[in-house]
């Protein structure tokens, strides 16, 4: 079974497999959010945070490849009465449009090996506009040890060395790495190994500046 046919199988399921609710790191940092403005949610599968940033009133693109789960995607935001825009795409491949988003929530895209994620990672460097604020939380390799959500494979796994380096250019970088109770629904479940960024992409005035 390829990687798109195993996750149209997990998204057929009834239930949403990570809840209905946002990811509490995303919502943690709603302080962060422009009152407008454009967010791009990656890999954002069944929408529990792409529905969310709708809430907030922001104009949201939730964009994944499995449209099992973008059909739970509609009837969330639905059942919240709010609308966002949905793409079906490869976010490996995607072109991401440059300057484009005032804000990229990328939770737990941990699908991708190191060459796809390396791809990712440009993707929404490029996308984000000058200023633009980027999201992200992910698995550290000892989630592993836990067995309560996210990939077998070690490299799919972010370090905190790793993701300073990725992201050495942008401002306000904030990179938190903790053990904390994980619960969204039964794909996440139980004690995890997290790490959490928070980061701005440099304008051209302050990198100049820097």
């Amino acid at each position: 079974m390829n990687e798109l046919a195993r996750w149209e199988a997990r998204f057929s399921a009834p239930d949403f497999v990570f809840g209905t609710e946002p990811n509490e790191f995303l919502r943690s940092q709603a302080h962060l959010l422009p009152r407008s403005g454009k967010v791009l949610a990656v890999a954002d599968g069944e929408g529990r945070n792409g529905v969310w940033l709708a809430q907030q009133g922001l104009d949201v693109l939730s964009i994944d490849f499995s449209q099992a789960a973008q059909a739970k995607v509609r009837a969330l935001a639905k059942q919240r009465n709010v609308s966002l825009r949905i793409e079906c795409v490869d976010v490996i491949a995607w072109d991401y449009p440059e300057n484009a988003f005032d804000v990229v929530a990328a939770i737990f895209i941990q699908f991708a090996n190191p060459a796809e994620r390396q791809r990712i990672f440009a993707g929404i460097r490029r996308t984000l506009k000058p200023g633009g604020l980027l999201l992200m939380q992910g698995y550290r390799p000892e989630q592993l040890n836990y067995k309560t959500g996210g990939p077998s494979a070690v490299e799919n796994l972010y370090t905190e060395a790793m993701l300073a380096q990725e992201f050495a250019d942008f401002a306000d970088l904030t990179i938190r790495v903790h053990d904390s109770p994980h619960h969204e629904g039964a794909g996440h479940d139980g004690m995890a190994a997290l790490i959490d960024l928070v980061g701005r992409k440099r304008d051209v005035a302050q990198a100049n500046r820097d």
